[in-house]
């Protein structure tokens, strides 16, 4: 069988994060659902959707530490902890990004945000409570679609600090 290029595979449904799953050769599932634009949350939507515990969906947010662009993976069912994300990665302040900034960087819209498969690799934090899990859901990279794996793969796939950033 012919291996797709990144673009190929774009093209025929995958998107960047899960085109990076497959050129990594990691284990995954992808689930699709339908989107609805007026749900207040994207990550809650997306764990009843998908019929999975909030604890296992994860959502993806861009913060800026000390003028770096960092990643945060955190639990939907809880907050991340902005001075526990700059202490992860030896900060000093934290702030939420401007979405659109982080839009541009990513590649990816808000609310479809993923940690794999961004335009420009950012330092990325993993909330320690993944590891309590075997495995967790994060956005595949648009609204209403999702990818399972296992905790430790993506920490491995993004160069993932594992911490605890997250609160209830």
């Amino acid at each position: 069988m012919a291996k797709k290029s990144k673009k190929q595979a774009q093209q025929t449904g995958g998107t960047p994060a899960t085109v990076a799953l497959t050129a990594a050769g990691a284990e995954y599932t992808v689930h699709a659902y339908d989107h609805d634009p007026s749900h207040p949350s994207y990550g809650e939507e997306a764990a009843e959707a998908m019929g999975v515990s909030p604890e296992r969906v994860f959502k993806t947010l861009v913060a800026d530490v000390d003028g770096t662009l960092t990643v945060a993976v955190v639990p939907v069912a809880g907050q991340l902890d902005l001075k526990a994300l700059a202490a992860a990665v030896n900060g000093k302040r934290a702030a939420m990004a401007d979405p659109t900034l982080a839009e541009r960087t990513t590649g990816y819209v808000r609310g479809g945000i993923s940690p794999l498969g961004q335009r420009k690799k950012l330092p990325t934090v993993l909330d320690a409570s993944a590891s309590a899990h075997p495995t967790i859901c994060v956005s595949a990279g648009r609204r209403g679609l999702e990818v399972e794996l296992a905790p430790e793969d993506l920490a491995k796939l993004t160069d993932a600090v594992l911490a605890p950033i997250g609160r209830a």
